[in-house]
């Protein structure tokens, strides 16, 4: 039988004082109850992720790492605060329970959600699925459907519209991705130079904002679980990590998606990092149809989309490739991702030359 992401005991270094913590939920939190027992999730790099378990329930809380520069990608409160103004309006993420700022508390901001149960997939559990194509297609219609249900949110009745500033925002992206790039270019690929000066040449016609998840995938979605296999089913009982979440370019999110959707086809790298390979999976171009069929929307400049996509992740695996070289980690992962970063390029001006996703 399949199970979620299964929480483990606490990493040195990034235990929580319970004591501590019961005192400032006693007053700020009450009908939660006393936590008994805290354990940790084992995925994530930026945030932790503890599982707190009281007497009537089990919740979630979120933190930096303490100590960490919280100015920094560690926003706390905004992640709280996109939870807070989605409740009420779509029912598919976690209740928010308390937001606190005061890092004299546990050492950070920190806030707490009840847990979503289900079932989370990820690229290391493809072997074990052992799912019909028949489902696996039911699953990717459930994902590309629920993100045309995100976009199609009301901003401005919601208060969403207060995450970002919607204009401009595909230009902003474009060139804030080529300048962190040359900002953390250690070596010369002709493709990413070649795709940062495509993007910056063929900008589409703004479309009408919409709210973004910006890292929707499957293993940022919870998927209710058949009660007597245990499998997953093709019914989404929430949507996590929020913290990228803003107000753009809808095709921005479904671009960033796409850019993680592998195919049959692909290099065989590329599994690695997800299962949308898996027989009965929906194709790059059949999400694209079926987002346009069910969203109204106009895709006919997909592929700017899908290539930024690919660009930017390649600019993300660059940026820690470049702290690997010099110096400031020690990762021996990190040291590796020169090759994926070419290939990612080279993916990206092949998709141009080409003229598909």
């Amino acid at each position: 039988m399949l199970s979620p992401d299964s929480p483990r005991p606490v990493r040195p270094g990034e235990e929580l004082d319970i004591a501590v913590l019961n005192n400032y939920l006693r007053e700020h939190a009450p009908d939660m109850g006393l936590v008994l027992n805290v354990q940790q999730f084992p995925g994530g790099f930026s945030n932790l992720t503890y599982l707190l378990q009281t007497a009537d329930g089990e919740y979630v809380l979120r933190s930096p790492p303490f100590g960490a520069n919280i100015k920094g990608g560690h926003d706390m409160g905004r992640e709280f605060r996109v939870l807070s103004l989605l409740r009420g309006h779509y029912d598919r993420v976690p209740r928010p329970v308390v937001f606190c700022e005061d890092v004299a508390v546990l050492g950070a901001p920190f806030y707490v959600m009840e847990r979503v149960s289900g079932l989370i997939l990820r690229a290391h559990m493809a072997p074990k699925l052992n799912l019909t194509p028949d489902r696996m297609r039911q699953l990717a219609e459930a994902l590309v459907d629920n993100l045309v249900t995100i976009h199609g949110l009301d901003i401005n009745t919601t208060g969403l519209v207060q995450l970002g500033k919607p204009e401009g925002y595909v230009q902003r992206q474009v060139e804030g991705w080529i300048k962190r790039y040359r900002a953390a270019e250690t070596d010369e690929i002709p493709s990413m130079n070649a795709v940062g000066a495509w993007l910056s040449e063929n900008y589409p016609p703004e479309q009408p904002p919409a709210f973004l998840h910006n890292d929707y995938k499957y293993d940022n979605v919870v998927l209710a679980a058949d009660p007597e296999t245990g499998e997953p089913m093709p019914l989404i009982n929430g949507v996590l990590d929020w913290e990228m979440a803003t107000v753009g370019d809808p095709l921005m999110d479904l671009g960033a998606s796409l850019a993680y959707w592998s195919e049959a086809g692909d290099n065989p790298a590329h599994r690695n990092f997800n299962l949308t390979w898996l027989p009965g999976n929906l194709t790059r171009a059949e999400v694209v149809a079926r987002y346009a069929e069910r969203s109204g929307r106009d895709v006919s400049n997909i592929l700017f989309y899908y290539v930024f996509g690919l660009y930017k992740n390649a600019v993300i695996a660059q940026q820690i490739y470049a702290r690997w070289k010099q110096g400031h980690t020690k990762d021996d992962r990190f040291g590796q991702l020169l090759p994926m970063i070419v290939e990612l390029g080279n993916k990206a001006a092949g998709s141009l030359k080409k003229g598909v996703i």
